[in-house]
């Protein structure tokens, strides 16, 4: 983001409470990211920088939470923000407005997060094939918020939601998809804020 305030270093990625509303790391080899940052932003975080931002700035930023050029730009559109809540409510609340395309869009920049390397073989290989059955059947990646999910815990949560979303129709499915997507990217622009968003996506 082209801003007076120069970068801050990034501070290290929470774990996960609430998608990136409290961070609370736990130490061992399943410690990972809780929220998957859809793209690097170089943009200075913190309310204050995002609302005196340029424009462009601000969508880079936004687009890194959510894919979708409209939304982002609606968003930016809005600030100054009195309040982060104020600004991650606005973000809750443009997601519902997602037109056909934009979704598409959104979904289309999504990418299913791998598997934590020091998962068991078997793990990975159910994991890799369950991403594959989804992808083919609704033609996108699988998206999922991992809200309140331990960090031992998410990979079982990936496979139990992509399992019980195969059966889903397509129309069906599409609604569900959306509803994650806007939790995702309204706990991506929370992490955001705090420093956050600095790597392409964390495994599970």
């Amino acid at each position: 983001m082209r801003h007076a305030h120069p970068l801050r270093p990034a501070v290290p990625e929470p774990t996960l409470t609430s998608d990136t509303h409290v961070p609370c790391r736990e130490p061992g080899p399943a410690d990972v990211p809780a929220i998957p940052a859809q793209k690097s932003s170089g943009a200075p975080y913190g309310l204050l920088p995002f609302n005196a931002a340029a424009p462009a700035g601000a969508v880079e930023l936004l687009l890194a939470c959510c894919h979708s050029r409209r939304w982002a730009e609606r968003i930016a559109a809005h600030r100054p923000y009195p309040t982060t809540d104020a600004l991650l409510a606005a973000a809750e609340e443009a997601g519902y407005d997602l037109a056909g395309a934009d979704l598409d869009e959104a979904l289309a920049a999504e990418s299913s997060a791998p598997p934590h390397p020091d998962a068991p073989p078997a793990a990975r290989t159910a994991l890799r094939a369950a991403h594959a059955a989804y992808e083919s059947r609704f033609g996108h990646a699988f998206v999922i918020s991992l809200d309140g999910v331990r960090p031992g815990e998410r990979l079982d949560a990936v496979l139990a939601g992509i399992r019980s979303r195969l059966g889903n129709e397509p129309e069906e499915e599409r609604a569900v998809a959306a509803d994650e997507l806007r939790r995702l990217a309204r706990s991506r622009l929370a992490f955001a804020l705090a420093g956050g968003l600095t790597s392409t996506r964390g495994n599970l």
